[in-house]
């Protein structure tokens, strides 16, 4: 069984952490953020450490803890670096741009396809076919960058559409007519 949740977090020196109750709250240089942990797990401040501990040993309590030091590092390393997911656009004709809160895409549809930025979320498009998606949450830069690439996900036969910078995406041989 996995150990995740008996790791310290180590705190940096730029981010301040605090705890109310079952809410841990983190600001840092990229903003402020709170976390609300399930009820069996307590946390603690020790020096420059959050410690996650939990009452007994049961299947539940352990996979909560293990899920709230999880999310409280998430925490911490949003507020102090922020979290980055890339996207690309493949295709000819293919392209986007930033119009004030809203990403604008031609993606070879009869229209071009927008798509609204949220207040929390920084959107860039470098050379017109890519895309930087930046954030505090990772859920939520994750979420977003999800729901850009299934506008036109990637086909397997051209290639074209939305993909991860990193994704590697399987080409299928289209059909062969014979005579």
């Amino acid at each position: 069984m996995s150990r995740v949740g008996e790791k310290p977090i180590a705190i940096p020196k730029e981010v301040k952490v605090e705890i109310s109750k079952q809410v841990i709250t983190a600001s840092g240089a990229k903003g402020k953020q709170a976390l609300n942990i399930p009820l069996p797990i307590t946390a603690k401040v020790d020096k420059d450490r959050l410690i996650l501990s939990r009452p007994n040993d049961t299947k539940s309590s352990k996979s909560l803890h293990g899920l709230a030091r999880s999310l409280a590092f998430n925490l911490i390393a949003g507020v102090e670096k922020g979290f980055v997911k890339e996207l690309e656009i493949v295709g000819v004709g293919f392209r986007a741009q930033v119009q004030g809160k809203v990403l604008n895409m031609q993606l070879g549809f009869s229209h071009p396809v927008n798509f609204p930025i949220p207040d929390d979320i920084k959107v860039q498009v470098g050379k017109q076919n890519k895309i930087t998606i930046e954030g505090m949450d990772k859920a939520r830069v994750g979420q977003i960058a999800a729901e850009i690439r299934h506008i036109f996900p990637p086909e397997p036969y051209k290639g074209k559409g939305i993909r991860y910078t990193d994704e590697k995406v399987r080409r299928k041989v289209g059909k062969v007519v014979s005579k």
